[in-house]
């Protein structure tokens, strides 16, 4: 862009940790959200502006070096959503800004787009669509072009390595090329839709009856009741009339089967994948393409509720409980709560699906301001699985597997269907320990144990990463006899390897799914029936289907109940139903064994019983009670330094300071329950008030002098402010 003589002075926003905008000289008049280069310091940043300064600027003003006019000003709806999430989780809005922007945007470049061509069928490929020796996914894609053109990108929907084909196909005269996409959207087209059950007919007429407007509705669904379905037949009326729609989930290992899904279901309408295994250049294609309306249908994690969309119609939350949707550093925001808030804000409806609903929106729709659905069967007709509990205490155990779930699992096989083995723990065991003096193989970084990998023969820390050999002998000791304590995915794998020799064993841990295929190599082996069991973790407690997987057996599940944590009984009661959903959903009936030293607790006993009205609202009268959320609001001040003393002066100095301001309750500052992490150590202040307004309040005028506390403390000590906490 050629820069003008006439001086203007604009706000830019960067990418740096200050709550404030910096003045620059500009060109000429720049539109708010408009990118440009500026200089910062001896740094060449890329920025926003944000508003528009005095006509005659300060002399000391440095102007502007590019204006990045390769892609339109940010749209304004989304810069309010930004500013929201600025002023609402106290964090600079530069910093806000620049987290929600694909990394490719953030840097001081032009974007290049990438060319994206349009493949049309010629009559002699309309001549070969009929044959049908080929490949079936390769008749599928002719088949798809003999209905209309495709561009590159909706043809790898298809058919991943497309590219190669259709090029192939060009240089055979069976398609021809145009240089790019038009950006038009197709017509509408629906594939194979199953038939609804009552339940799901009723459901999908309510939300029919809230289609306009903003309006709130969780959809309790049990597990394998079709929510899905549900919200398929509300995307399909969306998207029909021309309109974006959103669905967020909580894990990257829940995009592939959803994706798949809904590809099959919607062949021609323009979706993108917006998730952290992309590449940089991929997310920002697909992130541009939302923004330019060039994709209708969005599917992310929770980063994606930052997504541009000019359209949009509907948000859709799936499993709206799971704690991967608050981000845990940086800009420690909520997509959920941001997402509700985006709703309100576009005025479009919003659905929060859940087979275990947050303990916050069963107190919103208590309190009327969010609408309750239920779907209280199984859409397959297939009952809940029956629930037991093995008591372990008298039991004998082998790596953890008690006689009845080994006998179990043996009949499973004998049946040749699918058995589901849950411990939240990868690695071969929690720890390596000498049985002579009683020492456990710590990590030198952190508060926790190293875990022992054994294919590696390596101890990691899963907190921060050090890893080292298994020493040959207890360093405390000298005993040469150390022993693996607790079990693992890797050793369970080991043991039942060696209890069914002829059973094929697949680990799902996050060691084993590092690879961006591996989540659909998985799903194809399950689909093909290629596997016996399963040996996993949390990652397999949520959303899959799994409709050969009769059995599951749930291990060391007992000390989640003994954490420190308010939100621990919640979060494993959920955790719990959601991997015995996995259970019986066709037709054969589910059986779940969970080994238990607790057999009484209320938490088991309402599992056995599928009581989970019954069980929240124990939990809900619990947290009334004590005043714990969601009746009450929280705002969490962490500090780290080398030595915890430093950043408990840190944190005592501003109690000293503010625990008589204003209507919060201020709490003693605290250790952090993992007290070192990463060779720092941490520690807490809590703020506590009965009504939002009154912690904002006091957390808005905190805010602008912390940054003045810290320095006393030297440049080793870092804080950070977290509204809404996930722990307290």
């Amino acid at each position: 862009m050629t820069l003008f003589d006439t001086p203007y002075t604009v706000q830019v926003a960067l990418d740096v940790p200050l709550d404030r905008c910096f003045d620059y000289i500009a060109p000429a008049p720049l539109p708010i959200g408009q990118r440009v280069v500026v200089p910062f310091g001896p740094r060449q940043l890329c920025g926003v502006v944000m508003g528009a300064g005095s006509l005659e600027p300060p002399a000391k003003l440095r102007p502007i070096q590019t204006v990045l006019d390769d892609l339109p000003p940010l749209p304004t709806a989304w810069l309010d959503l930004v500013k929201f999430a600025s002023d609402y989780y106290l964090y600079p809005l530069g910093a806000t800004l620049f987290t929600a922007l694909p990394t490719r945007l953030r840097q001081p470049k032009a974007w290049q787009a990438k060319t994206d061509p349009i493949y049309r069928l010629t009559e002699a490929g309309k001549l070969s669509a009929h044959c049908s020796t080929r490949a079936p996914r390769q008749q599928a894609l002719l088949d798809v072009l003999r209905q209309q053109p495709l561009s590159l990108s909706h043809a790898k929907q298809h058919y991943p390595t497309a590219a190669k084909l259709l090029e192939k196909w060009r240089g055979q005269g069976w398609v021809s090329v145009e240089d790019t996409a038009t950006g038009e959207i197709p017509p509408l087209a629906l594939g194979p839709q199953p038939p609804l059950t009552t339940a799901q007919t009723e459901v999908v007429q309510a939300l029919q009856q809230t289609a306009t407007g903003f309006s709130v509705t969780l959809l309790h669904g049990i597990t394998g009741s079709g929510k899905t379905e549900v919200y398929l037949r509300r995307i399909a009326e969306v998207l029909a009339q021309g309109k974006q729609v959103l669905v967020l989930v909580p894990e990257i290992s829940l995009t592939p089967q959803l994706e798949a899904r809904f590809r099959h279901r919607f062949p021609h309408t323009p979706m993108v994948s917006l998730h952290s295994q992309l590449a940089e250049g991929e997310r920002a294609q697909a992130w541009v393409a939302a923004w330019q309306q060039q994709a209708q249908l969005v599917i992310g994690t929770r980063l994606a509720v930052f997504t541009p969309l000019p359209a949009l119609g509907l948000i859709v939350i799936d499993e709206e409980h799971d704690s991967s949707f608050k981000q845990q550093e940086g800009l420690r925001y909520s997509a959920r709560d941001l997402a509700v808030w985006r709703a309100r804000q576009t005025q479009i409806p919003i659905v929060l699906g859940s087979a275990t609903p947050s303990l916050e929106t069963l107190a919103n729709v208590q309190s009327g301001r969010y609408r309750y659905l239920a779907l209280n069967q199984r859409a397959s007709g297939a009952p809940l699985p029956t629930v037991q509990l093995v008591d372990v205490r008298q039991q004998p155990l082998d790596a953890g597997l008690s006689p009845p779930a080994l006998a179990a699992i043996n009949h499973r096989l004998q049946q040749h269907e699918l058995s589901l083995v849950y411990v939240n723990r990868r690695g071969y065991a929690p720890a390596l320990a000498c049985g002579e003096c009683g020492w456990l193989a710590a990590c030198p970084c952190c508060s926790a144990r190293l875990v022992w990998h054994k294919p590696q023969q390596r101890l990691r820390c899963h907190h921060c990463g050090h890893q080292q050999r298994i020493p040959p002998a207890c360093p405390s000791c000298g005993n040469v006899d150390l022993r693996p304590l607790g079990q693992g995915t890797q050793r369970l794998e080991e043991v039942l390897q060696q209890h069914f020799p002829s059973a094929r064993i697949a680990r799902i841990d996050r060691d084993t799914m590092q690879r961006k295929s591996g989540w659909d190599e998985l799903l194809g082996k399950i689909a093909r029936h290629e596997l016996d069991i399963l040996v996993g973790t949390q990652m397999l407690a949520k959303g899959h289907d799994f409709p050969a997987l009769s059995l599951v057996v749930v291990l060391n599940a007992d000390g989640a109940l003994y954490s420190a944590s308010y939100r621990a009984s919640e979060t494993l009661f959920a955790e719990l139903t959601q991997v015995a959903g996995r259970a019986g959903r066709a037709n054969k009936r589910g059986e779940v064994l969970i080994q238990t030293q607790l057999p009484q607790d209320r938490l088991y006993q309402a599992l056995v019983k599928h009581d989970f009205q019954g069980y929240t609202q124990h939990l809900l009268q619990e947290r009334q009670q004590l005043g714990w959320p969601p009746y009450c609001y929280q705002a969490l001040l962490r500090a780290e330094a080398p030595q915890l003393a430093t950043a408990l002066a840190f944190l005592e100095q501003i109690y000293q300071d503010w625990h008589t301001q204003g209507e919060a309750y201020l709490f003693p500052p605290q250790p952090a329950a993992m007290t070192r992490l990463a060779n720092r150590e941490r520690a807490h202040l809590l703020w506590q008030a009965e009504h939002r307004n009154q912690l904002r309040t006091v957390m808005q005028a905190l805010r602008p002098h912390l940054a003045q506390y810290a320095r006393a403390y030297g440049q080793g000590l870092r804080w950070s402010l977290e509204i809404d906490p996930w722990e307290a």
